[in-house]
């Protein structure tokens, strides 16, 4: 089924999606979301994970979604391609995230961000020219900076904080 959409998703974008706000992604509670409602805005794309070191970053993922609501929407995608550490179905997750980090910020369904059935969108992300690198990612909580045009602007790896100088002087 998910090859089938990857397909299908080459073919509706021709094989190469121009930026970011070509995409829609489905919320973790099954609504539609076409990121072209953000242009204007800075995006903080970030996979995620439930049962992870990291985890503790939902708290700052939070924090940097209310302090900088005018600049940023913060996007979290859990995946499960970490050390099986996100096993929880979608309502699962929303209700851990909501209950021990008070998360309010947009929460995709749960969705692979590698291998073979990766998501449109990071196979998109992990190739899309950048200043810092490009690639697979490497574990939870990556995070991909995306300007108001919907570009790539900067890419984080996991041990980058969300509320940290290195992050934030890019908003």
């Amino acid at each position: 089924m998910k090859s089938i959409l990857l397909m299908l998703a080459a073919a509706l974008y021709g094989g190469a999606a121009t930026d970011v706000h070509d995409f829609t992604i489905t919320t973790i509670d099954g609504k539609e979301v076409k990121l072209s409602q953000f242009k204007g805005k800075k995006l903080l794309i970030v996979n995620t994970a439930s049962a992870c070191g990291f985890t503790k970053q939902y708290a700052g993922l939070q924090e940097l979604s209310e302090k900088y609501a005018d600049k940023v929407v913060v996007i979290g995608f859990p995946a499960n391609d970490f050390g099986g550490q996100e096993p929880g179905t979608n309502a699962e997750i929303q209700g851990f995230c909501e209950k021990n980090f008070g998360v309010t910020f947009l929460l995709a369904e749960k969705s692979s961000v590698k291998g073979s059935d990766i998501s449109p969108l990071f196979s998109y992300l992990t190739t899309a020219p950048n200043p810092d690198f490009t690639g697979d990612i490497k574990w939870n909580f990556e995070k991909f900076l995306i300007d108001e045009q919907g570009k790539l602007i900067h890419r984080f790896r996991s041990k980058v904080e969300p509320l940290s100088q290195e992050l934030t002087s890019k908003l």
